[in-house]
């Protein structure tokens, strides 16, 4: 969920835009950028991109109001086609007159739950502060603009702490501009899982099988009326979430990540919102295309798949499914190859290179908030490997991968 890379041995992090990372790669969405000399620099990507010069505000522009009749699904309150009510609890309701019991609403399957969050995170425009927090301490913030019309959604991120770092993105065209080298990066990413986004949204997920949703009453963030929904983990491989959506609207304005015994891992709330914002979709368009005085960065990683670079699972992780793959290019001198996977909310990396002796010392295991990673040394008779797994799960769901893991000569 909220990504802030934990990085043993030589891994990096920094916190920029998170992600990662879905429910699981959260606020800050894990963004992969290869360091030179094949180390890897994980990069906190925070969701999304961010809006004027130096996150100001636009002028004229006001808060709206959260209504007090929201719909039960759809963005607008309007029901969302084919979705079911599952039957409301023993118990649920009150007594009326003369003792007959009132039925309440029902409440929402996790499924319901989930297309209600992710039709909201195309919200047509909002912009707002959010900050991240971890039980470790760590802290960062960065400011959001963004606009959906149709089938194309922008965004403009700032990053208010850390390197100064401005992300835009335009669907899975990623542009990041880093102003104290005059360095930008230009890239796709496939995912859409940044705060407030927060989801994978694909068919072949069913996460449904692997989280319960339960409400958990209503709260206020940023000035906004909200629901509070649960979605509980049904075993022991991923962490439950916390998350408070807006009434109106549904957008997600705070989430927590919550280990097995309740406690907060991690959180991201709007400090600052305004929903209906008036953002111009073709204003950000020339933003991200004033690219004079930077220097093109061109991205080294190639689209592959596990099985053409020699891996595979000998049995797969109970939720999880393979998402994409990527080496070096041809032309890099390392050989690493990064396989991701989740199960829908939660996302897990692999990173596999030649093992080099004087770079991996021993093997490890690091925690940093709800991101866990573990370093393994994988023995192969035409030469052993470094394995790194990173993700926002229980330690025993990257032990998981790593026993599963095995190279196909």
């Amino acid at each position: 969920m909220i990504s802030v890379l934990a990085a043993p041995h030589r891994i990096a992090t920094e916190c920029g835009r998170t992600p990662a990372g879905n429910l699981a790669h959260t606020l800050l969405r894990a963004a992969l950028a290869w360091g030179a000399g094949g180390i890897l620099t994980l990069a906190c990507a925070q969701a999304g991109g961010q809006f004027g010069p130096a996150g100001t505000q636009p002028a004229g522009s006001q808060r709206s109001s959260p209504s007090t009749g929201a719909g039960q699904f759809g963005p607008a309150g309007a029901p969302v086609a084919g979705a079911q009510r599952s039957a409301p609890p023993s118990g649920v309701g009150q007594f009326g007159p003369g003792g007959a019991q009132l039925v309440g609403p029902p409440e929402r399957t996790v499924s319901e739950w989930l297309v209600r969050l992710q039709q909201a995170s195309r919200w047509p425009a909002y912009a707002g502060t959010f900050v991240v927090s971890s039980a470790s301490g760590a802290l960062s913030s960065a400011r959001i603009w963004h606009v959906c019309e149709g089938d194309t959604q922008i965004e403009r991120v700032e990053s208010l702490t850390g390197a100064p770092r401005l992300t835009y993105r335009r669907n899975d065209s990623v542009v990041t501009f880093f102003p104290q080298t005059r360095v930008m990066q230009n890239e796709r990413r496939e995912s859409n899982g940044a705060f407030p986004s927060l989801l994978n949204s694909s068919e072949e997920f069913e996460t449904e099988n692997f989280y319960s949703a339960r409400q958990h009453g209503h709260g206020r963030v940023a000035g906004f009326d909200a629901d509070i929904v649960q979605l509980l983990p049904l075993d022991e491989l991923r962490f439950g979430y916390r998350i408070w959506s807006e009434k109106r609207t549904g957008l997600v304005v705070k989430m927590q990540t919550l280990a097995s015994d309740g406690r907060v891992l991690e959180q991201v709330a709007f400090s600052e919102l305004q929903l209906d914002a008036p953002l111009s979709m073709d204003k950000l368009k020339q933003m991200m295309a004033q690219t004079d005085g930077y220097r093109l960065e061109k991205s080294d990683k190639v689209k592959t798949t596990a099985t053409s670079e020699g891996w595979s699972l000998k049995s797969p992780v109970p939720g999880f499914s393979a998402q994409s793959c990527y080496r070096k290019s041809p032309a890099s001198a390392s050989r690493m190859v990064q396989w991701i996977f989740s199960d829908g909310l939660a996302t897990v990396s692999l990173f596999m290179e030649p093992f080099n002796r004087e770079r991996h010392v021993r093997e490890g295991q690091s925690a940093l908030g709800a991101t866990h990673t573990l370093t393994k040394r994988l023995a192969d008779k035409t030469g052993d490997w470094w394995v790194t797994a990173v993700g926002e799960v229980p330690m025993v769901t990257l032990k998981a991968f790593t026993d599963s893991l095995e190279r196909k000569n």
